[in-house]
């Protein structure tokens, strides 16, 4: 790593001083403190004011022309939102085709912090009132409704494009042309989506029986799991699917992962979530369409969820990784089976994060029933839990307050031998010893 070193000068509060522009060598990602500096510098010569963008849709979400009106930024496009989550960078204008648009997906949008969002389908078709929407207008993120089909052939990826009210265009050629949502028209159009939630209702439980008809062997011979590498007999099972608000979950879990570090197993993107929030997953479970090669080489064990004929779509990417897997054929989704595996594997208690509960969530998630979900809280019904009722019930075994009184109790015996001579004599003894120690310390500095 090369230093060159640089001398400030003018009449900012940088003056006269020296800095430092670190130039990293090739594979060296040491961050460049003197660029920062330098730009610091420009900033106050500038007299231009530093500002700490605010919540919702801020100045460093949008990238704004000069001389043009409207939101420009670099197009993104992918009929399969969660893949385009993947390449999304802050700024970028997500270019989409998700009709109903759902709350896990607009979730995502907005941790990418795109700068609008052009969805050409229908964001609520009054099937139901999903939720997707409302976030997005509420996180300040333009969403233009219904743009048509032609604006995945209008536009190609990377390309600079411009949203300005309804209207997105490519230089100074209109692309396509969509209806703004607004706050307004959400709330109509989630209004007009509650009335048609009984019909919804009605099919949704008529399909969820005919399942289980079908699929009630599920209930009476379980998962026949292949041999497992990891140990979950007697352990929590901390399952984590990618579902809304799964991060917060995860954040608010923390005492409970720290006292009884639970096995966590990730359902596909659910490993991402893991990492994201400082967590290796010990499995990893799904078809893997949406997990990253981080989480797939992270060392977790890799059960591939195939169809009850045996193939699995996601195997192959994995043996392109050439990573070692199992395969688990099963009936219902992923989240299922990962709770039945964790259950057949001898987990004393499953805590799930992110699973779908509601009748709004199993919409969300595009199913027309719920049975392979009836059948696995049937089964496991006296072993699963929801993270939000753990992090409500649960409190560390040690509270703060405890820990106060400890500290202030070894304390007092210190202070009250300072008061005697021999104390004094004792304390000085120490504090003789220490002296060369600090020195060596303040020395490093």
């Amino acid at each position: 790593m090369s230093v060159v070193g640089y001398q400030g000068i003018g009449s900012s509060p940088w003056s006269g001083k020296n800095y430092s522009d670190v130039t990293p060598e090739p594979g060296d990602h040491t961050p460049r403190r003197g660029s920062l500096e330098l730009a610091l510098r420009k900033i106050w010569q500038n007299g231009s004011p530093m500002r700490a963008p605010g919540r919702g849709f801020t100045a460093t979400r949008r990238s704004r022309s000069r001389d043009l009106a409207g939101v420009t930024g670099r197009a993104r496009l992918d009929r399969r939102t969660k893949n385009l989550t993947k390449r999304l960078q802050p700024g970028d204008i997500a270019i989409i085709d998700h009709a109903d648009l759902d709350r896990v997906a607009a979730d995502s949008l907005i941790r990418c912090q795109v700068a609008a969002v052009v969805n050409a389908a229908q964001s609520i078709s009054g099937r139901y009132p999903n939720l997707g929407p409302e976030l997005l207008v509420e996180a300040g993120i333009p969403l233009i409704d219904d743009a048509g089909d032609d604006v995945f052939d209008q536009v190609k990826e990377g390309q600079q494009v411009r949203l300005d009210g309804e209207t997105l265009y490519l230089d100074e050629r209109i692309v396509a042309k969509g209806t703004v949502q607004t706050a307004a028209s959400v709330a109509a159009h989630m209004a007009e989506a509650k009335d048609g939630l009984s019909l919804q209702l009605k099919a949704f439980v008529t399909n969820t029986f005919e399942y289980i008809n079908r699929d009630s062997e599920l209930l009476i011979e379980g998962l026949r799991l292949p041999p497992l590498r990891t140990r979950l007999e007697g352990r929590h099972a901390l399952v984590v699917a990618r579902g809304y608000r799964c991060y917060e979950d995860l954040k608010a879990l923390r005492a409970y992962i720290r006292e009884f570090r639970p096995i966590m197993i990730g359902v596909d993107g659910g490993a991402n979530a893991l990492i994201e929030a400082g967590y290796w997953p010990h499995m990893i479970v799904g078809d893997m369409d949406s997990v990253s090669d981080r989480a797939l080489q992270s060392g977790a064990e890799l059960i591939v969820h195939a169809y009850r004929n045996g193939h699995a779509p996601g195997l192959p990417r994995v043996q392109d990784l050439d990573l070692e897997s199992v395969t688990l054929p099963a009936d219902g989704t992923s989240e299922d089976v990962a709770v039945l595996l964790a259950d057949e594997a001898g987990a004393n208690l499953i805590v799930t994060v992110g699973m779908r509960y509601g009748l709004g969530e199993f919409l969300d998630k595009g199913r027309s029933g719920m049975a392979s979900a009836v059948l696995t809280r049937i089964r496991v019904g006296d072993k699963i839990v929801d993270a939000k009722g753990v992090s409500r019930l649960y409190q560390s075994r040690i509270s703060g307050w405890s820990l106060t009184l400890l500290v202030v109790a070894a304390l007092l015996p210190i202070i009250a031998l300072g008061w005697t001579p021999v104390g004094r004599l004792v304390l000085g003894y120490f504090g003789a010893f220490l002296r060369p120690v600090w020195d060596w310390l303040t020395g490093l500095f």
